[in-house]
């Protein structure tokens, strides 16, 4: 099991800073058809009810991560929480990628729990992790993007370096279906016990539409 830790200087800034953890086994498909009837059905409609009661900037748990990011020195603005980011989506009727089974079940927490959710293949990060904020002139090659700036952004690192962010992942270790072990972790900035039902129906949702087997699941505060 990957062994995380939140930096302590990441913790003095926000004090409500923690990350849920799901790691598990898994074969990755292409697509789950159930998952996106469900998503179309259910959490679409949903999400703009949700848009329509709080307004995007106001929505649980991304309103908190909006004021995390300005603590640590990020305009939430320019460079959005990944959830409010997919919620965004919706809202304009673009709807969501269709990218393999594991990637799209970590959108579907990301959006119904307003957390930001990444998930890394194991073969590909080190043992040892630690989330900390972003160093000064630290950058990386993003998913289908170019270098991104992760200076005072919420970021996972290993001792190679940083990984991905609460923003937007690096290439280094992204899912693709040659994974078959892999690390969902689920970043919250909310002082509530909204992280501990993300990750128990995350487990779900893992289990159900992504196939994930001996799934562990634990909380880093």
């Amino acid at each position: 099991m990957k062994h995380l830790t939140i930096d302590k200087a990441m913790k003095d800034i926000w004090p409500d800073t923690r990350v849920g953890c799901l790691q598990y086994q898994v074969k990755i498909e292409k697509k789950n058809e159930e998952l996106w009837k469900y998503l179309k059905k259910d959490i679409f409609k949903k999400t703009r009810d949700d848009i329509f009661d709080y307004g995007i900037n106001d929505i649980p748990n991304v309103k908190e991560s909006r004021a995390a990011y300005k603590a640590f020195g990020k305009d939430p603005s320019r460079y959005r929480v990944s959830s409010e980011a997919l919620i965004r989506r919706i809202g304009q009727g673009k709807g969501l990628y269709e990218v393999n089974t594991v990637v799209d079940v970590n959108n579907l927490i990301s959006i119904e729990s307003g957390f930001s959710v990444g998930s890394y293949d194991i073969a590909q990060i080190a043992d040892e992790l630690v989330f900390r904020v972003g160093k000064e002139g630290e950058t990386y090659k993003g998913i289908g993007k170019d270098e991104i700036k992760i200076d005072a952004l919420p970021v996972l690192a290993d001792e190679q370096g940083a990984i991905g962010s609460s923003t937007s992942d690096s290439e280094r270790a992204m899912i693709t279906e040659n994974a078959t072990e892999v690390l969902t972790l689920i970043y919250s900035f909310s002082g509530n016990d909204d992280l501990e039902k993300a990750l128990d129906y995350g487990k779900k949702y893992l289990e159900k539409y992504a196939g994930a087997q001996n799934v562990e699941s634990w909380i880093v505060e």
